[in-house]
């Protein structure tokens, strides 16, 4: 296989800059697509360009696969608030378009319409038929699992947790659901050990964080 060029994180900043002063979004996809690879934008991570390592996330907000996932999960951890908000968002962003077909992208993104009107039974319905069409797909078990806590349904959340889980390990939102499902019924124990997963990936949960800390204020904790 051969090895693709390092990118300049310099020229990386000249090019890009311009299509974000200007919010050309399209513009931007355009030029990313046309001239790099994800696997080069992901390797400026490393970058101790600050700017370059900031505009690479963003890039792969709209371009990363699956593959930088691992990579972005480190972001998390850096002292620097604005890289943690950009990785997560890049998380997320590649998260929800991580099915195998177009058909399961789509289905997810209209389940998460349903979800967003709190049409719940309608958005398990579809989120169901997106595992069904890709059943490796962590982000459909996820948001299903987000569906089914809303609708007090705890148990089938934190089944669709672990399902999320075993396809992505390093889904916080997963995790945090799951400790969210066992807090709920009051399994207090299991929900610290979720929450404490989500913060290991992602310190900067200061919700789940807080939350930590009431739970180990109750009798018998540790």
């Amino acid at each position: 296989m051969e090895t693709l060029a390092a990118i300049d994180p310099s020229h990386f900043v000249e090019l890009v800059e311009p299509l974000l002063a200007k919010k050309d979004l399209q513009g931007l996809l355009e030029l990313l697509k046309a001239k790099w690879h994800p696997e080069q934008i992901r390797d400026l991570l490393c970058s101790k360009h600050c700017d370059a390592r900031k505009i690479a996330l963003l890039a792969l907000a709209l371009v990363g696969p699956t593959c930088c996932t691992e990579e972005l999960s480190h972001q998390l951890k850096d002292p620097d608030p604005v890289i943690n908000d950009l990785a997560e968002h890049a998380l997320w962003a590649i998260w929800l378009r991580s099915g195998k077909t177009p058909e399961a992208n789509q289905l997810v993104c209209r389940g998460a319409e349903a979800l967003g009107t709190r049409n719940f039974p309608r958005a398990i319905e579809i989120f169901s038929q997106a595992i069904r069409v890709d059943p490796d797909f962590a982000e459909a078990y996820n948001q299903r699992a987000i569906a089914y806590y809303l609708s007090e349904d705890f148990d089938k959340s934190i089944s669709d947790c672990r399902r999320a889980i075993k396809r992505m390990p390093c889904h916080f939102g997963a995790w945090a659901g799951m400790g969210h499902c066992h807090a709920h019924l009051d399994e207090i124990s299991p929900a610290i050990e979720c929450y404490e997963k989500a913060l290991a990936i992602n310190p900067h949960l200061h919700c789940v964080e807080e939350t930590v800390r009431e739970l180990k204020k109750r009798p018998n904790q540790p």
